[in-house]
């Protein structure tokens, strides 16, 4: 028996807001929503971004003064929109009109000289002299250098971005002022909320789950594509000397691209079970859903954590990926549209003329469980994994270039789709998430791998969106954001259009597709699947089978009958009132996330053998030690 992965819970934070409890796919199509829930949705992004809280006895704005609250959601609504998705970039991560770099210069002695010189602290003297200097005393510390010739220098100056724009979080939100930070990169301040949020919002109490699962049996797969790039992490390991700093002993370890994973272990969950990351560049979330959707359908875990977080919205990286071509600086995208100003909001234009892709940062975590658990726990459902299929591209005559491998990804869902779901399922009822990156490469062969599928399957009118024209693309965690704005649809009926594209390129295929320029409502039920592609840089190409809610009660009242689906459905209102509880938290203040430094740390002394199991303090179930022989046909 396949045991199948039902998504339990989802949490984390992106340029749209909270990904709980759909605040980030409601931020997409707010214009579409109930006055309630949009009222609820502008409130819970103000809530995030420290610009209200409620103190237990009234709303109070970050002056600390009494308002009421209708009154200033109606006054600030457009700038707190304005504080999400793609838009100009803020100061607060850095400013890109002040970029700091050095310049090669050389000093030469002016005419008719044949030397230069000039006072120099002792402490700042060269460990190596050069061979033209002549040092001697000062006045204090002061030392006295002739330089006999030229002397080249690096002299420090600043630059002005050519792009300023990108998917950022929304506005004041600032992960490492709820939780002592102690400078963890960005990406790492981002993980410890998005787990937090995650686990908060599943109404289940974790110790709960670890009384219930053995330690074996849980898994936590998460990382970053471009690992912490910041000056906390990689990126001031490599730039420390050359600033004239010291690198740090945290910079490191901290700079590792596994670090999301490791930091829910070591200080969020303390687990002891299986955990990795595998990257894929774009791909990377689709690698690690892979890898949590085998371990749940092969019965080796019970519960997988599953996700990412990258931020990657740096001076170095924006510059690096701009030198590629791949983002376009102001003066192409104001030339795009024949403005006076460039479009910032529009800057990511998936299937339309366009210009390239808009970088994004984003941390999105799900919690999976095996079909059984879910429904014994009382777990919520969001929805389910039929499964994920990587494919390299085989030859390429450029590492940036498409080739075949998303062809064979995005047949292979689409065909695990048929096979649980039947022909009109997949051809009538299933939705799309393309990559969409933006750039001209990605809507002409993105498209035309989409026309072939449904040409091929018998599809007419597949639905096809990309929500990177929202967010932008948030590079490893890409394929989470498009998860954690797909299981709202289900929720709300309404499939996010492409409102940035005002109208598709000459060359996208479009036979069998209706790309969606607009969003459309389509009632909660209408839609059975979504597949979420990626198209990876360097070959990495995957997609994604996610069946809906519905099919997923379906599926689990076939396999474990009426009975226990009812049972389900009881222990489920009391989950799904404690998770409210923590949703009404997060519309008045902002949340204290899991954090636990130095806490609990086990040894040798909290483990015991009983039999052929092994005790660990803490946990209700033995991890066992009676291994079946897998090799039984060749061993003695």
């Amino acid at each position: 028996m396949t045991h199948l992965p039902v998504i339990t819970a989802m949490g984390g934070v992106s340029p749209a807001g909270r990904s709980a409890f759909h605040y980030g796919y409601r931020r997409l199509v707010i214009d579409r929503l109930t006055t309630d829930k949009a009222r609820e949705t502008l409130l819970n992004i103000a809530v995030l971004g420290g610009r209200i809280e409620y103190n237990g006895n009234h709303w109070q704005d970050h002056t600390e003064q009494p308002i009421e609250l209708d009154p200033w959601l109606d006054q600030h609504k457009q700038g707190i929109l304005d504080g999400t998705l793609i838009r100009q970039l803020e100061t607060n991560i850095y400013d890109p009109a002040n970029q700091r770099h050095h310049n090669r210069t050389r000093l030469s002695p002016v005419d008719g000289e044949d030397s230069l010189s000039f006072t120099l602290k002792k402490r700042h003297l060269p460990n190596q002299i050069p061979d033209n200097w002549q040092v001697t005393e000062g006045d204090g510390n002061n030392l006295h250098v002739t330089v006999n010739g030229p002397l080249d220098i690096m002299m420090e100056d600043s630059h002005s971005s050519p792009v300023n724009y990108a998917g950022q979080l929304p506005s004041g939100f600032d992960p490492a002022e709820l939780y002592p930070s102690r400078n963890h990169p960005r990406g790492l301040q981002m993980t410890i909320y998005g787990i937090s949020d995650a686990l908060y919002a599943m109404g289940i109490d974790w110790d709960v789950i670890r009384q219930k699962v053995a330690p074996e049996q849980i898994g936590i797969y998460a990382c970053s594509s471009m690992s912490q790039l910041d000056y906390n992490g990689n990126g001031g390991m490599l730039q420390a000397r050359l600033l004239g700093k010291k690198v740090t002993s945290k910079q490191l370890p901290l700079g590792f691209a596994d670090m999301p994973a490791d930091f829910i272990n070591a200080y969020v969950l303390g687990n002891v079970g299986s955990t990795g990351s595998s990257l894929g560049a774009c791909a990377t979330f689709h690698y690690n859903l892979a890898q949590a959707v085998r371990d749940i359908q092969n019965g080796t875990h019970r519960v997988v954590i599953v996700g990412g977080s990258e931020a990657p919205i740096l001076p170095e990286i924006i510059e690096a990926f701009s030198t590629m071509g791949a983002i376009a600086g102001d003066d192409v995208l104001q030339a795009l549209d024949g403005g006076t100003s460039p479009q910032y909001r529009n800057a990511c234009r998936p299937f339309g003329n366009n210009i390239g892709f808009t970088l994004g940062e984003s941390c999105q975590f799900f919690v999976l469980m095996d079909d059984a658990l879910a429904l014994e726990l009382g777990a919520t459902i969001y929805g389910s994994v039929n499964d994920v299929f990587v494919n390299a591209d085989g030859f390429k005559k450029s590492i940036a270039s498409p080739g075949v491998g998303n062809y064979l990804t995005f047949a292979r869902a689409a065909a695990a789709t048929r096979a649980v779901l039947g022909e009109d399922s997949l051809r009538q009822r299933t939705f799309i998430q393309a990559h969409g990156t933006g750039t001209p490469q990605n809507r002409v062969t993105e498209s035309a791998i989409l026309a072939e599928m449904a040409k091929h399957f018998g599809a007419s009118h597949w639905k096809v969106s990309a929500i990177k024209s929202y967010m932008g693309h948030s590079l490893g965690v890409a394929g989470a954001d498009q998860l954690a704005s797909s299981l709202g649809i289900w929720q709300y009926g309404i499939l996010p259009g492409i409102l940035t594209t005002k109208a598709l390129a000459d060359d996208v295929h479009t036979e069998g597709l209706d790309i969606l320029l607009d969003h459309e409502e389509v009632g909660v039920d209408a839609m059975d699947s979504i597949l979420l592609n990626a198209k990876g840089f360097g070959g990495n190409n995957a997609t994604a089978a996610i069946m809906s809610p519905a099919v997923t009660r379906r599926m689990l009242e076939k396999r474990h009958g009426k009975k226990a689906l009812a049972n389900w459905q009881n222990v489920n209102e009391s989950t799904q009132a404690k998770a409210r509880e923590y949703e009404q938290q997060t519309n008045q203040q902002a949340i204290s996330p899991v954090y636990h430094f130095d806490n609990d740390v086990r040894g040798g002394a909290d483990l015991s053998f009983e039999g052929n199991g092994l005790n660990l303090r803490g946990y209700g179930q033995k991890i066992s030690l009676d291994l079946p022989n897998k090799y039984a046909d060749m061993s003695e």
